[in-house]
């Protein structure tokens, strides 16, 4: 992402009511270049609901927003029972300890050995990127991040000075991971190599084989971390998935979880980061990340308890939420197999689909394809240009959490754009 360019050469003015000049004060480089398509195409649907339009929105990944997919009322008595005995305060900055254990036995049922001292409680995984990028980049380091990917991988490596470049996933092979295209573009500055699993946008999952091959092109970068960002890990449809700390027994891995997708309350905003450092070659990276956990005081003390439930508590509920999930994206698959102008490599994890736009004329700017939708037919997507500038462009993304009589009616709706 090129920054926006920053000058104070030439102060820009504003006249008031009373014929006064008013300075504008600059916005900073780095704000001013963020983009995170997910919600900015919520900016124009807003003014059409304004005017009275019903938009059928199926461009964020939040389950609450849909009927049948509600977080388990059990984590909701627990972070209502947190309330009620005033455990409202500061909490360590590391997490409870609760709940550090609680994620660390379920890290080491992966496979690995994770203790309760490798694990940091987190403002959501978002915040978990900002502290790792703060702690890992300096000017002129790179993070190597799948394309398409989701939005933060992109926008905030540049806070620090560093770039993010994409490797190719194949868009013709289910989304395959491009290994000779990271081989080619691994260097001395890469010092984050970033695996999203299953990934978001295309819901590709990572087989054993793909892990241990990337896993063995990292051995051979000595400065290079694995981030394995596996929030979607309990949505997987194909049996494939591994993780990536439990197949590494040199290279660093930091996972990524939380609250947010498999235990249905994103809105509690609880992540976390797993530290697998087996040759120890982390600990002056990890006092950084820990000082600035100090000094950020704590993620929210009562959702941590909810949290804690969900992990600790009896999980048969998933398996409702998940055949509902699974029935809900093989209903999109089918829909979109028979709309003209479409293309959809079925994906094998999380609720997203990366749908190809066929048409040239329609998939050279997609921008313009998601918002000519909206306005004309009030469905709401995402651009993939959005995930990636290179290999996103020409499709859109969709989440297919929406019941099946509401993804039935947008179905109808973008046919019927499409001309068919």
């Amino acid at each position: 992402m090129e920054m926006a360019s920053h000058t104070h050469s030439k102060p820009q003015t504003l006249s008031s009511d009373y014929d006064t000049m008013v300075e504008i004060i600059d916005v900073s480089a780095r704000a001013a270049a963020i983009e995170y398509a997910i919600r900015d195409v919520v900016v124009p649907a807003v003014e059409l609901e304004k005017q009275g339009h019903e938009i059928i929105r199926m461009n964020v990944g939040d389950p609450l927003a849909f009927d049948g997919l509600p977080t388990p009322q059990h984590m909701i008595r627990a972070y209502k029972n947190a309330l009620d005995n005033q455990n409202n305060g500061y909490g360590p900055s590391y997490g409870i300890p609760e709940l550090r254990e609680a994620i660390a036995k379920s890290e080491s049922r992966k496979g690995w050995d994770c203790d309760e001292n490798d694990i940091y409680v987190t403002h959501g995984v978002t915040e978990a990127l900002q502290i790792i990028f703060a702690s890992f980049l300096e000017s002129g380091d790179k993070v190597l991040a799948p394309g398409p990917h989701y939005p933060p991988y992109m926008a905030y490596p540049q806070m620090y000075g560093a770039t993010t470049v994409e490797y190719r996933l194949d868009p013709t092979d289910g989304w395959r991971i491009d290994l000779e295209d990271i081989k080619t573009k691994m260097d001395e500055s890469v010092r984050l190599l970033v695996l999203i699993n299953p990934n978001n946008p295309t819901g590709n999952v990572a087989t054993v084989d793909e892990i241990d091959s990337l896993i063995q092109i990292v051995e051979q970068w000595p400065k290079c971390t694995i981030i394995a960002d596996e929030i979607y890990d309990g949505l997987d449809f194909t049996d494939k998935f591994v993780s990536v700390a439990s197949r590494s027994s040199k290279v660093p891995v930091l996972a990524l979880n939380g609250v947010s997708k498999v235990y249905f309350a994103p809105g509690w905003r609880i992540g976390y980061m797993a530290w697998h450092d087996p040759s120890g070659k982390l600990g002056l990276v990890r006092d950084g990340v820990e000082r600035l956990l100090r000094s950020r005081l704590c993620a929210s003390t009562p959702a941590q308890f909810g949290y804690l439930a969900g992990l600790t508590d009896d999980s048969e509920w998933l398996k409702d939420h998940r055949s509902r999930i699974k029935e809900r994206l093989d209903y999109c698959i089918e829909r979109i197999s028979k709309i003209d102008g479409l293309e959809c490599e079925p994906p094998g994890g999380a609720f997203y689909l990366f749908v190809r736009i066929t048409d040239e004329r329609l998939s050279s700017d997609d921008k313009k394809f998601v918002l000519q939708l909206l306005e004309e037919k009030h469905v709401l997507v995402v651009h993939g240009s959005g995930f990636s500038p290179e290999y996103g462009r020409g499709h859109f993304r969709m989440v297919c959490l929406p019941t099946i009589e509401i993804l039935d009616e947008a179905f109808n709706r973008i046919s019927d754009f499409l001309g068919g």
